[in-house]
C-alpha cells in the first residue's frame, strides 16, 4: 500500500516575524487561505487516505499540527524528540511504516512546498509506485525543469532515460549541492539539470536497508525504536534512542550514494517556499513590481514585498526593493538583498533572552 510521510519539524526562521517557534511557516496560510500543511495534505486527495498519512514534526508542534489536520488519525501526527535532520526522520518514518505494513511505499514531502495542480501531483506519485513496483530496490525522487539559475536549491542531474507509464523518467546520474551563481547557470545551459525537490518514493524496507548500509549507527537506533513499537517501553526508547542519533540529511545519508535512483521530470508546478521574496513567485505583482498581501498605499514605491496583518495598512513613500512584515509585536524592514539575514534576527533574539519573539 501507499503511505505518505510529512516532514514538518522545521521552524521557518526567514518567515520571521511571522513564523514562530509555535507557529512556524508550515502552519501558516502564505500561499492561499489554507497552510501550508493543510495543502500538502490537500493534493494528495484520494491517494492516500488520512489513516496511511503520517506526520513527523517536532513536540511542541503535535497539538497544534493535530488541531488543523482533524481527518488524521493523532496518533499519526508524531512529534520527535529533538531535531535530527532528514535521514533520522525519514528512518525513523520507514520503521512506522514497515511496523504496519511490511511491503509499505512511503511516498516522502516537505510541508512547506507549493504544489498548484493536485491532480498532475497524484498520478506522478502513483506512476512513481508503478516503477517501484516494477523493481522495489530503486528509489524514485522528482526532479523540477529549472526556470532560473538557482543557487538556493540542490541539483540532480539525469541520466539515461527510462520506460514509464505516463511521465518522462530518467536514471539519476549524480545529485549536487547547492551551487554558486556561475556554476548554476552551466546546469540550466546543460538542459540535463532539475532542481531537486525533496519528494522522494521508495519501499519502506528499501529505504531502512539503505540507511543500515550508509549509516550503521543511526540504523542500529531506529532498529531500537522499531523494537519497542507497540509496547510500554515505546515513548521512553524513542526519547533515548532517537536523541543518540547524530542529525545528518537523506541526501547525505543515502541519495548521494545510492545505485538505483530514478528522477521522474515532474509534470506539475512547484515552489519551494523558502523565504519572503517567494511570495513575489506566487502572488501577482502590481505595476510597479510591488507584491502586497494586505493593506499597503504605496507612494514611489518599487520592487517591495509587503505582508499585514488584517486591519492594519502598511504605507511605504520613495522606496525600492524592501521586504516589509507586520506582525502584531514586531516589524520586519530589509532590504531584499539581504534576506538571508533574517536568521541572524532569530538568533540575535535568542541571545537577548526574548522569547516573547521568537
Amino acid at each position: 500500500m501507499l503511505h505518505a510521510v510529512i516532514m514538518a519539524g522545521g521552524s521557518g526562521t526567514r518567515f520571521w516575524p511571522a513564523s514562530r517557534k509555535l507557529m512556524p511557516k508550515q502552519l501558516l496560510a502564505l500561499s492561499g487561505d489554507r497552510t501550508m500543511i493543510q495543502s500538502t495534505l490537500d493534493r494528495l486527495g484520494d491517494a492516500v487516505p488520512p489513516e496511511r498519512q503520517l506526520i513527523l514534526t517536532n513536540q511542541l508542534l503535535v497539538d497544534s499540527v493535530r488541531a488543523q489536520l482533524p481527518d488524521v488519525p493523532p496518533d499519526n501526527v508524531v512529534g520527535e524528540p529533538c531535531k535530527r535532520d532528514t535521514a533520522p526522520c525519514i528512518g525513523l518514518a520507514a520503521a512506522m511504516v514497515h511496523h504496519l505494513d511490511p511491503d509499505g511505499t512511503m511516498v516522502v514531502m516537505p510541508s512547506d512546498h507549493v504544489i498548484a495542480s493536485p491532480k498532475k501531483f497524484q498520478s506522478a506519485i502513483l506512476s512513481g509506485k508503478k516503477l517501484i513496483d516494477e523493481d522495489p530496490a530503486r528509489i524514485v525522487t522528482f526532479g523540477i525543469t529549472p526556470t532560473y539559475a538557482a543557487e538556493s536549491f540542490g541539483y540532480v542531474q539525469r541520466g539515461d532515460p527510462i520506460e514509464a507509464d505516463g511521465v518522462s523518467a530518467f536514471k539519476v546520474e549524480r545529485f549536487r549541492e547547492k551551487p554558486d551563481r556561475a556554476t548554476a547557470e552551466d546546469y540550466v545551459a546543460a538542459g540535463t539539470y532539475y532542481w531537486n525537490s525533496g519528494i522522494f518514493l521508495w519501499r519502506a524496507k528499501t529505504i531502512l536497508d539503505a540507511l543500515r548500509s550508509s549509516t550503521p549507527e543511526l540504523h542500529r537506533h531506529i532498529t531500537e525504536i522499531a523494537k519497542a513499537m507497540g509496547t510500554q517501553n515505546y515513548d521512553s526508547t524513542l526519547e533515548t534512542e532517537f536523541t543518540a542519533i547524530e542529525g545528518i540529511s537523506i541526501d547525505y545519508a543515502v541519495m548521494e550514494k545510492y545505485p538505483n535512483v530514478v528522477m521522474i521530470e515532474a509534470p506539475f508546478p512547484w515552489d519551494d517556499l523558502g523565504s519572503w521574496q517567494a511570495l513575489a513567485r506566487l502572488h501577482e505583482p502590481d505595476e510597479h513590481g510591488n507584491t502586497v498581501v494586505g493593506s499597503h498605499v504605496g507612494i514611489d514605491t518599487r520592487g517591495t514585498i509587503v505582508h499585514s496583518q488584517p486591519g492594519h495598512t502598511i504605507v511605504t513613500i520613495d522606496v525600492e526593493d524592501l521586504i516589509v512584515v507586520q506582525t502584531p509585536d514586531a516589524t520586519l524592514v530589509a532590504p531584499k538583498r539581504a534576506e538571508e539575514r533574517v536568521r541572524e534576527v532569530v538568533k540575535a533574539l535568542e541571545q537577548q533572552e526574548r522569547t516573547e519573539l521568537l
